[in-house]
């Protein structure tokens, strides 16, 4: 199968690209820049030169597939709906294209901050009053026939050259000499490594089931105040609760998500793909590759 893989540079997408290769599949990787196309062109992807607000790059890589994986998206927490609204733009003029064919768009989106269900951020757990839109605009799209389906991601994908929440939160303990965790700590996350991330995209791209949610977990429910800990043990750091605006003031952007319960559960979607979790759980890549 030829594969549009937006993304295709990043910390996941370029995870995802080097799975789909690895499975006899071709891959067209969008990049933004020179150094972008590299990585793909270097992991075997053929390279497509455009970004998300460039809809008619993104209906070409589309039109030229036999399928899409959406790994895409602006990153700004400071201009959160405006991300969400160009990721929802780039999705509907990718699904355009797709009307009228069976072939599968797997769209990317995120689980923290959804209503658990018995303690667990389920399949059934809705997304809709979630900020990010992409899960929405990808059920939407569904619901008219084309062949979309979503992988959830937890807060932490981990692995070497992680660029997300974990790092950021390592160099907060680093800025401030002390390694925090909200309140009494106990609020949960849930994460995943990027390769098995990785290979349920692949998985979800081939088995193709339209309106289907993923949710990929590898483990299930970490407190807060344990990734505190590791943090504050590597660093020789103290390691303390705030509480109130102080939660704020440590974790800046980042004082509006850490608070969240955010423990997940994949049953559903390890039966669906065939798929579980073989890489080493987060506070262990923590502890081996992060400092």
């Amino acid at each position: 199968m030829k594969v549009f893989v937006t993304g295709a540079s990043g910390f996941i997408g370029s995870a995802v690209v080097k799975e789909l290769i690895g499975a006899g599949h071709e891959v067209i990787g969008l990049a933004r820049s020179e150094a972008s196309a590299k990585i793909i062109s270097d992991a075997g992807g053929e390279v497509l030169l455009g970004d998300l607000e460039n809809l008619d790059i993104l209906k070409k890589g589309a039109s030229l597939a036999d399928g899409i994986i959406h790994t895409a998206f602006i990153h700004d927490f400071s201009q959160y709906q405006k991300a969400g609204q160009v990721d929802a733009t780039a999705i509907n003029a990718m699904g355009e294209v797709l009307h009228g064919t069976d072939k599968p768009l797997i769209v990317t989106s995120g689980m923290l901050g959804l209503p658990p269900i018995e303690g667990f951020i389920r399949e059934e757990s809705s997304a809709e009053n979630s900020p990010r839109t992409s899960e929405a605009t990808a059920l939407a799209l569904a619901e008219k026939g084309i062949n979309t389906s979503i992988i959830r991601l937890p807060p932490s994908v981990h692995d070497k050259e992680d660029k997300g929440f974990i790092p950021f939160i390592i160099g907060l303990a680093r800025k401030s000499g002390v390694s925090a965790y909200p309140e009494n700590g106990e609020n949960r996350w849930s994460a995943v490594h990027r390769l098995d991330a990785a290979r349920a995209f692949r998985l979800a791209l081939e088995k193709a089931s339209k309106g289907t949610i993923y949710n990929v977990v590898g483990d299930n429910s970490i407190e807060t105040k344990k990734i505190a800990e590791v943090i504050g043990e590597k660093l020789n750091l103290p390691v303390q609760s705030v509480s109130g605006d102080a939660i704020a003031q440590h974790f800046d952007w980042m004082g509006r998500f850490i608070s969240f319960q955010g423990a997940a559960i994949g049953t559903k979607t390890e039966k669906q793909l065939g798929w579980k979790p073989i890489h080493i759980g987060l506070l262990e890549d923590m502890q081996e590759n992060y400092f």
